[in-house]
């Protein structure tokens, strides 16, 4: 019982430190003095977090559009293998004709 507190208490005390991670290129406002270096180290941190939105959302899209085009190349390749199986059947269905023909 003892094994498991003490297993509890070190997961507890690793997401409280996980938690209190900062984000990379986020500056700490806290500590700035004045009104007006507060302010522009808030802004500051808006228009970082603003642009790598924005950048994750242009990476998020180039990959659908990635993703939409193989979906489409991978769907005629399917298109095509589907037509020459089709051939094949038909192919085959006739050469069993014939010799059935040809038995006869």
């Amino acid at each position: 019982m003892r094994r498991i507190r003490f297993a509890t208490l070190i997961v507890m005390m690793g997401c409280a430190v996980a938690s209190a991670q900062d984000i990379a290129g986020v500056e700490d406002c806290t500590k700035t003095t004045g009104l007006d270096r507060r302010t522009g180290c808030l802004q500051a941190n808006v228009n970082f977090l603003q642009r790598t939105m924005t950048r994750n959302a242009l990476e998020a899209h180039r990959r659908l559009q990635a993703a939409e085009a193989e979906i489409a190349a991978l769907r005629a390749a399917v298109s095509d293998l589907r037509r020459q199986l089709d051939a094949l059947h038909i192919a085959r269905k006739a050469g069993e004709k014939k010799s059935e023909g040809k038995q006869k």
